[in-house]
């Protein structure tokens, strides 16, 4: 069965487009020009390879029941909780993400499969590198695509609060010229400026002298002034939005953070956040797991963050992405092995799983390029038109996804 499915993730949250009707709110990202409001992309690393096959499960593709005996999910039954979630007739959620359905049955939420780097590498470590420099197969690449993004596009007025990421030290895509601050706890004020930089602690004072030079990059005053106005923002005191509850631990703290910083208006632009834990040779699971674990984590904090900002979601995009996919069949320790295209929350067509379609013969094919899903975010809801400098060794494709809607318009 030849089955072709394209996807696309919402300029305000996460979407899947099935081969019916385009939902009005595709229509309206596309062919839409940036506005004045002020436009935030979150992206959402998931370290070790997730395995995409498992996550959005392609039930209507028999081989997916052949090649994995142990740990595939069953096909939907209603209301059981131990089967995926119907998304389309072909495609289904792990049950895991039950969080992620609801928002999704309300026309918000989308997915991509069959996507990712034309690199082939099994290295974690390379396939990072080449997805957060956004030039695959070249490892001497300085800077990160996110990083590029911020030089290409100046902004006046810009808080050194633009560009932040939720860590110790700035992830690759963030490394460059361009500003940009590793940020622990807004509520300690612990903040880093890449892996070289000391800790910019203690009063506003010491902070600006150590780093308006090499981190805020001569914005001085202004720089001074927004750090200030955090502090007044008393983030010790937030509270999310009713009802809102984000899961225990890092990831959740981080996304609830993040939060924190889009509703004090302190001028952010792109927030990095990651989740490890991806990289289940062994005992990854089915319905229950390993993998269950982590998409439990991930898709109740996504959907916290969703509904804490959800009257500001118009202006917001939320980007998942991990390094590679993992073989479409099992190990012998009932897990997989590392793979090549996997499934992210955003744009993309099915190539099948029947042998021949494979990659290598074990791998999901590639038939979209992360590439041009972060350009399309990029032009399409930053407003960056120098594509080629965030992706000097790549022509993006920035209207693939436009084209999409008006031959599906024209149907």
């Amino acid at each position: 069965m030849n089955v072709h499915r394209r996807i696309f993730l919402k300029g305000s949250g996460l979407a899947l487009v099935g081969m019916g009707t385009v939902p009005s709110f595709l229509e309206r990202l596309v062919f839409a020009t940036p506005t004045g409001n002020r436009k935030v992309l979150i992206t959402i690393f998931q370290r070790g390879a997730a395995d995409g096959l498992n996550i959005v499960i392609p039930f209507g593709e028999k081989n997916y029941y052949s090649v994995r005996p142990s740990i595939a999910v069953p096909a939907p039954k209603k209301g059981d909780g131990e089967s995926a979630l119907d998304l389309d007739g072909f495609f289904g959620f792990h049950p895991a993400l039950q969080s992620f359905k609801a928002i999704y049955d309300q026309g918000h939420l989308a997915v991509i499969h069959a996507v990712g780097s034309p690199d082939s590498t099994r290295s974690h470590f390379d396939a990072q590198d080449f997805m957060e420099s956004g030039t695959p197969g070249i490892k001497s690449t300085a800077d990160g695509w996110l990083n590029r993004h911020l030089q290409s596009k100046a902004l006046p007025g810009a808080t050194p609060f633009r560009s932040v990421a939720m860590g110790t030290t700035l992830p690759r895509s963030l490394q460059g010229k361009a500003s940009a601050l590793a940020l622990t706890n807004i509520n300690a004020f612990d903040l880093t400026a890449g892996n070289s930089n000391p800790s910019l602690k203690a009063s506003f004072e010491s902070l600006y002298q150590q780093s308006v030079d090499t981190v805020l990059g001569g914005t001085g005053t202004e720089a001074f002034e927004a750090i200030r106005f955090l502090r007044k923002v008393n983030p010790g005191q937030y509270q999310p939005a009713s009802g809102v509850e984000y899961p225990r631990g890092r990831f959740g703290d981080n996304l609830r953070q993040v939060a924190q910083l889009i509703k004090a208006d302190a001028g952010l632009e792109v927030a990095f956040v990651e989740l490890g834990g991806w990289d289940h040779h062994a005992a990854e699971g089915g319905v229950l797991g390993q993998l269950a674990g982590r998409l439990t984590e991930l898709s109740q904090g996504l959907s916290a963050l969703f509904r804490d900002l959800e009257n500001r979601m118009d202006d917001i995009v939320i980007l998942t992405m991990s390094e590679f996919g993992r073989t479409v069949r099992e190990n012998g320790n009932r897990g997989t092995d590392h793979g090549h295209a996997n499934c992210l929350f955003v744009l993309g067509e099915w190539p099948g799983l029947h042998p021949d379609q494979l990659f290598e013969g074990r791998d999901l094919a590639l038939t979209t390029d992360f590439r041009d899903v972060c350009g399309e975010i990029l032009l399409k809801h930053l407003g960056n038109t120098d594509l080629k400098a965030v992706f000097p060794t790549y022509a993006v494709r920035p209207n693939h996804l436009t084209n999409f809607v008006r031959d599906k318009n024209s149907a």
